[in-house]
């Protein structure tokens, strides 16, 4: 009982830091960027202007004035360059594996996502971009549309912290319905990210592609963040001693050992994953491996990328 209870206050300290680790991993990004095409990030402003008598103070350039000993302002474009709308699958299949703590290593799908997710807004802040953001789990859970100011910001945070720390419930997710009822309120050409395990019963495979195609009117750019952890759920990596495994969506159960079925099982999946990357292409929706075990660069460098195409 004792142990539970520390686990469940190092998850909701994890909440109260998310905007921090969110900053760490963004700073942890941008550092090692010297290395890539994209060392010239940076979006903070679009230019200075002259200061004029009778204008507001907040937006000028202090350091510049002691360099200078003139008065500019930064100047910022009116119309944001970015819509970004941030859909969060919180079904119970998403809170696999169990997580202790939230940090930025050992992080469960849930988690993962979560810590992804601040850690784009971290960079939308940076360029003034508006964010929108919907979580779902066997019901519309949260929406919000896109916007660009501090206090949605900290209110969008505040909700993904607590998709994090929340205790699943076991029930089926229909994820194409939910995507339905977001595309119907996405109006503005945005770039949508998706961050979903894509667990969901053969008959509800075509109408999930079928909602992604929804997701792709208003020439929306949709980036679908697959996240999984690579280790067990596609190479089924358990030790070989009898195990119950659980259906957390209905609750059925297997008790079997783990390499009776390794080969199969991994081949099945990796046939399902292979399907899903050739229906993402086949519909132009941008898809991306988020396995868990392996840090956020990838989804935020897809991030640098699609925006650099997005126009």
């Amino acid at each position: 009982m004792a142990l539970d209870l520390q686990n469940e206050l190092n998850k909701t300290e994890g909440f109260k830091n998310l905007e921090l680790l969110a900053k760490q991993v963004v700073e942890g990004f941008i550092s090692g960027m010297h290395k890539s095409p994209f060392h010239g990030f940076s979006a903070e402003f679009a230019e200075h202007k002259i200061y004029n008598q009778g204008e507001s103070t907040r937006h000028i350039d202090w350091k510049l004035f002691a360099k200078t000993d003139k008065l500019y302002i930064k100047r910022y474009d009116d119309e944001t360059n970015l819509r970004c709308h941030i859909i969060l699958d919180n079904s119970s299949s998403m809170h696999y594996p169990e997580m202790n703590s939230f940090s930025i290593e050992g992080l469960n799908k849930i988690g993962f996502s979560v810590l992804a997710s601040a850690a784009l807004m971290q960079i939308l802040k940076k360029q003034r971009d508006a964010v929108g953001l919907s979580i779902y789990s066997d019901a519309y859970d949260y929406y919000a549309p896109e916007k660009g100011s501090e206090r949605h910001h900290q209110m969008l945070l505040n909700h993904l912290g607590k998709a994090a720390v929340a205790k699943p419930v076991s029930k089926k997710t229909e994820t194409f319905k939910y995507l339905h009822e977001i595309a119907e309120k996405i109006h503005r050409r945005s770039m949508i990210f998706l961050f979903t395990d894509m667990f969901q019963t053969g008959d509800d495979e075509g109408k999930l592609f079928e909602a992604l195609r929804h997701l792709k009117y208003n020439k929306h750019e949709v980036i679908l963040l697959h996240v999984f952890d690579k280790s067990k759920e596609l190479h089924f990596d358990y030790n070989n001693k009898p195990k119950r495994f659980v259906d957390v969506e209905t609750g059925e159960y297997i008790n079997l050992y783990a390499d009776a079925i390794k080969e199969n099982y991994s081949k099945s999946v990796e046939e399902y994953f292979k399907t899903l990357r050739l229906k993402c292409a086949q519909y132009k929706i941008k898809y991306v491996e988020a396995d868990i075990n392996s840090g956020f660069n990838n989804i935020l460098t897809t991030y640098l990328v699609e925006r650099k195409k997005f126009s």
